[in-house]
């Protein structure tokens, strides 16, 4: 059985913690499933008031399977449609940029001018 085809249950702690942020955000959001290597597979909600959140699961089937699980999000790409509600939090970036963020060569986030 390959990745594509196998089923997997939606562990209920990832379930949980998506359904409580899309709930303070706006009860609707669009899911972005992305490969991230040997990690697994990153969920981000996008919610309907752009703010950003992530969870990651082991595979691809998991995955579908907890977006499954959520009412009112459905799987998307990024699209312009998502991309442009995208909101990140102030020193998201940083934090995500890890020792990039402390060099002076590059530019700050839009969101940090």
């Amino acid at each position: 059985m390959s990745v594509e085809t196998q089923t997997a249950s939606a562990p209920a702690d990832i379930v949980s913690s998506l359904r409580s942020f899309v709930a303070e955000h706006g009860e609707t959001a669009k899911a972005v499933i992305q490969p991230v290597g040997y990690v697994g597979v990153r969920i981000t909600v996008v919610a309907e008031d752009g703010v950003l959140g992530d969870r990651v699961v082991a595979d691809l089937p998991t995955a579908r399977a907890v977006v499954e699980a959520l009412p009112n999000v459905t799987v998307s790409e990024w699209e312009r449609e998502v991309t442009s509600i995208a909101t990140p939090a102030k020193g998201h970036w940083k934090r995500m940029a890890g020792w990039v963020a402390t060099q002076t060569r590059f530019p700050k986030a839009r969101n940090e001018r």
